[in-house]
């Protein structure tokens, strides 16, 4: 094989469009072998992430396959693959874009620093993020913990226009072997709820383009009054696609910000949602205990409780607040749940049901397809107020005030909640096919009564919080 070959370690970039490692991998005229590897941070994702990233490996595959490449897949340690490889194909340079968990970033370095050793050229390049996390400081030369002075050190930076497609990329003269993705059988934990989540998903590059653009044309005007709406379909849904690198943060920013200069409504709200999606990156970067440990130290020791039966009544949809289990019924259906949900029922978990936010944050880990470890862990902290920049603890979301709030006419409701409707709609119907069997749920149940008083809750939870503060 010819000595002229660059390999592009593909992770969470399933893209073509503003795509700087594949840019650099094909710019000297280069053979490119694309190659995802299944490795141990793969196999320890929950059941819904690991369904999405094989669906979108998958769709990446087929893309690569139209354009004449072809995507290898290897299963095993990242660097054991990648010397495998480059001894296979005589390759001199391996490519790829940065992730910015602890996890990943130990991996990456140990690989790099291999590569480098066996006089390999290995190379990261930036790409998931608008700012690298390093790059955002205050005055002081320290990381950001406040979302406020974040934003407003980052809106009026130049950011880069993103890169042109890369229409092709050249064929090595013999392609390495590749395995199966059925082999891996990623979809596997998932059952049966793989098959209704297929429904509502938004699966590789055209369709997060799509979205983008059906977002821009018919919802940036009125996105800030409308986005906690669930059944007003203001959001943009990309979340689901920015995870695994289907569109980039940088096309998305460009195009919402010729929406501010024209004066859409909306426009610079939408962008700071793309930002607190950085701010998340930005504290788990500089702050790596963020996701299983509480940001405050003053919060250790709280009684929270362990995982309990009212937690599993949460898990199922079934706590009798109809604004909380239509959002959890959401995220089984679709695999993912709009943001106002997300913050009722966390606040519901967490304070009306007294229970430890890490249960609820390995939960979402588990059934949400747009699962990302910063924004999952610092959103969760947020809301129980142990986090950076955190909602006040006092702050109790009441899901019946909030339901009639933001769904007074129950369309939310009637779309997730089978029981009591004498026409379901079908995303109702689905919540019982993508449930596990073993929860023994079906259409012809009654709707429970409360698990929790809310006013009672929201008591106990406040003079936990008190006694918490002052022993005394």
């Amino acid at each position: 094989m010819s000595a002229d070959v660059t390999l592009l370690w593909l992770r969470r970039d399933f893209r073509f469009y503003d795509h700087p490692a594949m840019v650099v991998a094909a710019a000297n005229g280069s053979a490119v072998i694309p190659v995802f590897i299944y490795d141990d941070h793969v196999e320890t994702l929950g059941a819904a992430p690991k369904w999405r990233l094989g669906e979108a490996v998958g769709h990446f595959a087929d893309a690569l396959a139209e354009k004449g490449s072809r995507l290898i897949l290897r299963k095993g340690d990242p660097l054991e693959v990648l010397r495998d490889l480059i001894a296979q194909t005589g390759a001199r340079a391996v490519h790829w874009s940065r992730t910015y968990d602890p996890a990943s970033i130990a991996r990456d370095k140990r690989v790099k620093a291999a590569l480098k050793e066996d006089g390999i050229t290995a190379q990261s390049h930036a790409g998931h993020l608008l700012f690298e996390p390093w790059s955002v400081q205050t005055g002081k030369g320290e990381p950001y913990k406040v979302y406020s002075p974040f934003w407003r050190a980052v809106k009026g930076r130049d950011i880069a226009v993103p890169l042109k497609t890369v229409s092709e990329l050249r064929a090595p003269s013999v392609w390495p072997n590749s395995e199966n993705l059925s082999s891996w059988r990623m979809g596997e934990a998932m059952k049966r709820g793989a098959a209704v989540v297929a429904k509502y998903a938004h699966i590789g590059e055209d369709r997060a383009q799509g979205r983008l653009a059906a977002f821009l044309r018919d919802h940036i005007d009125h996105y800030k009054e409308l986005r906690d709406f669930p059944s007003a379909g203001a959001t943009s849904g990309l979340s689901e696609n920015l995870t695994y690198g289907e569109i980039s943060p940088r096309a998305i920013w460009h195009a919402g910000w010729r929406h501010v200069q024209e004066g859409a409504a909306g426009a610079e709200h939408f962008l700071k949602e793309l930002v607190w999606r950085e701010f998340a990156c930005h504290l788990l970067y500089h702050f790596p205990d963020l996701a299983d440990a509480n940001w405050r130290n003053e919060w250790n020791g709280f009684p929270w409780r362990p995982d309990n039966k009212d937690a599993e009544a949460w898990r199922r949809g079934m706590t009798g607040e109809p604004f909380v289990d239509a959002a959890m019924r959401e995220m089984y259906v679709t695999g993912t749940m709009h943001n106002r949900a997300r913050m009722i029922v966390a606040s519901y978990l967490t304070k009306h049901l007294m229970t430890d936010w890490r249960v609820g944050r390995r939960w979402f880990e588990d059934c949400l397809i747009d699962w990302d470890p910063a924004s999952n862990a610092m959103s969760w902290q947020w809301v129980a107020g142990s986090g950076p920049d955190a909602a006040p603890y006092f702050r109790v979301f009441n899901p019946r005030t909030q339901l009639e709030k933001f769904d007074k006419s129950n369309e939310y409701r009637e779309k997730f909640i089978f029981e009591g409707q004498a026409n379901p709609p079908q995303s109702a119907r689905d919540f019982f096919d993508a449930i596990p069997r073993s929860w023994g749920l079906t259409p012809d149940q009654t709707y429970p009564s409360p698990i929790a008083d809310l006013k009672g809750g929201r008591e106990r939870a406040l003079a936990a919080y008190q006694r918490h503060r002052d022993p005394s």
